[in-house]
């Protein structure tokens, strides 16, 4: 069984999945996949391309959008906000422990001007803390009404 927690209505993040995940996705009405873990960040994980062939058999989309020890530079933020707007279903994005997916979201949907304060509070309501970003927000979100 999966971790998969909403976001909003159309976005799920999640720890990492593996290819039985991908049925369950399927059956939730996912469309597309947004891996935003690094391959070989832990002895074990399944390979990006792995999900990536499962997630094409399944009929979905896949993305990869890598959050590494850099951080969420503007490409990704960027890229982020393209997938949410583009896709045309719902979109699970996962990582490790879905942290770094949720912190993406949240700074994608502040970057297209989404009220941090409510965004804050539907990550914290699937369990995420999106204070390490909420400054980066309250900067993208003025960025983006000015």
């Amino acid at each position: 069984m999966s971790d998969f927690r909403k976001l909003s209505d159309r976005v799920l993040a999640s720890p990492q999945i593996d290819a039985a995940a991908i049925v369950e996705a399927v059956e939730q009405g996912v469309t597309l996949i947004v891996n935003n873990r690094p391959d070989g960040e832990e002895a074990g994980q399944p390979a990006g391309a792995a999900i990536a062939q499962a997630a094409r058999a399944a009929g979905l989309e896949y993305l990869a959008i890598p959050i590494g020890q850099a951080g969420f530079g503007p490409e990704a933020v960027e890229a982020m906000a393209a997938a949410l707007k583009q896709a045309e279903g719902k979109i699970l994005a996962y990582c490790r422990s879905g942290t770094r997916s949720t912190l993406l979201w949240a700074l994608a949907r502040a970057s297209e001007g989404d009220d941090p304060a409510a965004i804050a509070e539907s990550a914290a309501a699937a369990g995420y803390d999106i204070a390490p970003v909420r400054p980066a927000m309250e900067a993208l979100a003025a960025r983006s009404a000015g």
